[in-house]
């Protein structure tokens, strides 16, 4: 027969799945050139906000908590209150995000993301029990033993985060 291709072996041959993560284009698509399956960006996206969280908790533990120690009586509870405030702002939304992703993350499995959300979990219960309720306390007075204390617990969230950052680097790496 003339004019019909005769399948060879190469085609009766399973061919490799493309992984989720490759750009490939989309089938009579108008708007977008290319696809991309959202759980690809699962894991880069968690592991951008504990990246910016570890930075930002360096930040807090070195520079910023300290300076509360320099605050006069007058100006302390004030202080306290707006860096509460704005604060919030800041991190609220990207700790938000990197639960909600890590949680994500640990229902699909792995040791790893096990492992980081624990320590999600012990930065979540540092905050809730130990930093909030200090930052309560000098927001309506001046405590310089509150101002210690805040420096001194706030360790155990810069460790748990300095030791995720390497944790979602390695889940976003696969």
């Amino acid at each position: 027969m003339t004019g019909v291709r005769q399948p060879d072996v190469q085609d009766a041959t399973v061919r490799k799945r493309e992984p989720a993560h490759t750009l490939t284009p989309a089938a009579g698509s108008t708007t977008c050139p290319f696809k991309m399956d959202a759980s690809a960006l699962l894991a880069p996206a968690h592991a951008a906000a504990t990246l910016f969280m570890a930075g930002l908790i360096w930040f807090v533990q070195v520079v910023h908590y300290p300076l509360f120690r320099r605050l006069g009586p007058t100006d302390a509870a004030g202080y306290a209150q707006e860096h509460a405030r704005r604060t919030g702002w800041v991190v609220g939304p990207v700790m938000l995000a990197e639960l909600v992703l890590g949680l994500t993350l640990a229902a699909r499995g792995g040791p790893a993301a096990w492992v980081a959300l624990a320590l999600l979990g012990v930065i979540w219960a540092s905050t809730a029990w130990i930093q909030v309720p200090l930052h309560r306390r000098l927001a309506v007075a001046p405590d310089p033993a509150a101002v210690e204390r805040l420096v001194r617990t706030n360790w155990i969230r810069t460790g748990a985060w300095t030791l995720r950052a390497p944790l979602a680097l390695a889940l976003a790496a696969g």
